[in-house]
């Protein structure tokens, strides 16, 4: 997934983000993801990463999500939340200003397009989306919500994450609001003397913050955070194994158009009023599956995984009842090593009825079956300030 591809020469050169050259200077491994010239590793390694992540504060730079802008025509934000309601499950008028919520855009059968991050900004709402979606994710908004919204993407922002223990003591030497805010708070701050966007969140399963800064003072922004002696860049490979263990989806691997909420066991993302006989109950793509799911189940479940042994079971490993059975009943789709734990883990789905957490089954592995303890997760306890 992170390994560099041959570009042909009838692909589209890559994209940089504003701080390529930064990379670059840091001796940034660079590879293609998600159509942009990122970094994979520093001379640290991934493994150091991950855990000075877990331990001080890691720099990620994550400027290829696609950052959206939606303005009510009527100048209301509840009326541009109302909007938004018809495309995803969640409740959307209910996000305060200064907060923000987690939402999923759904297809017609109840799959998923894309998931997504939805801020309150008082008086629009901030969208930040994957970036392998982006362009359609644009696209959809302008379909479904160009009769009551401006939509507006924000391509000259850059977006940084500051994740870990130290992240908040860390920022607050530059931004005098952060030790105030709580885990999901979000709005316009002042950063080191410049108009960002900021938010508590981020997405490996630590305390941290997501800064949108104006690309022309990106790089600035950057090296000011890492010359912080806490603070270390962070490539993706440690981005994604942090937030393997932290249970969280990668859109394209864990969840995609196949896969509904409530398969992907993120049915906690939707609240009450969406939901039969709730205030506001369905009225987004595939609601009649999604709200039936709510009710009497789904047919599988994503669930961790503890492979037994040392040996990391990857995406696409086959999952079968027992170590003799020739029917798959299921598929890995994250996997990896958990440098936090010294130990395998990985995410699969499984029917329903297997998906109890202790529960055994078999991943094939170099023709062999490795058993794998069906898990909770997160792996890692997380760390958000509530």
């Amino acid at each position: 997934m992170l390994a560099r591809d041959n570009q042909s020469s009838r692909e589209p050169p890559l994209k940089r983000t504003p701080l390529y050259a930064l990379h670059v200077a840091s001796g940034g491994k660079m590879v293609p993801f998600a159509g942009y010239d990122m970094p994979v590793q520093y001379a640290t390694g991934v493994l150091r990463e991950h855990l000075h992540t877990r331990q001080a504060a890691g720099l990620f730079d994550v400027s290829h999500m696609g950052q959206i802008a939606l303005h009510a025509k009527s100048g209301r934000v509840e009326d541009a939340a109302l909007a938004l309601e018809r495309l995803v499950p969640q409740d959307i008028v209910a996000v305060a200003p200064g907060r923000q919520r987690y939402a999923q855009f759904t297809n017609e059968t109840g799959g998923l397009l894309d998931d997504l991050m939805v801020a309150n900004f008082g008086s629009h709402l901030f969208l930040v989306v994957n970036a392998a979606c982006k362009a359609e994710d644009e696209a959809h908004l302008r379909q479904h919500l160009s009769d009551s919204c401006v939509i507006e993407p924000l391509p000259d922002r850059a977006l940084i994450a500051l994740q870990g223990p130290k992240a908040c003591s860390v920022l607050t030497r530059f931004c005098a609001d952060a030790a105030a805010m709580r885990f999901m708070d979000a709005g316009p701050r002042s950063v080191d003397g410049i108009a960002c966007f900021v938010s508590r969140s981020g997405y490996t399963g630590e305390d941290g913050f997501e800064i949108s800064v104006p690309a022309e003072h990106a790089e600035s922004l950057a090296r000011t955070l890492l010359g912080h002696s806490d603070v270390l860049p962070i490539g993706l490979g440690a981005r994604d194994s942090l937030r393997l263990e932290a249970g969280l989806c990668l859109y394209g691997h864990d969840i995609d158009t196949s896969t509904t909420p409530v398969e992907a066991a993120l049915e906690w993302s939707i609240q009450k009023s969406r939901r039969r006989r709730g205030a506001r109950a369905g009225g987004f793509p595939g609601a009649d599956n999604i709200l039936s799911q709510l009710e009497s189940g789904a047919p599988r479940r994503r669930v961790g995984l503890r492979p037994e042994g040392r040996a990391p079971v990857r995406e696409g490993a086959g999952l079968f009842a027992d170590a003799a059975s020739s029917e798959q009943i299921g598929a890995v789709t994250s996997g990896g090593f958990g440098p936090s734990l010294n130990a395998p883990v990985a995410m699969g789905y499984l029917p329903s009825p297997h998906a109890t957490v202790g529960g055994l089954v078999f991943a094939e592995l170099r023709g062999q079956r490795l058993p794998l303890q069906v898990a909770a997760t997160p792996f890692v306890p997380n760390t958000y300030k509530r």
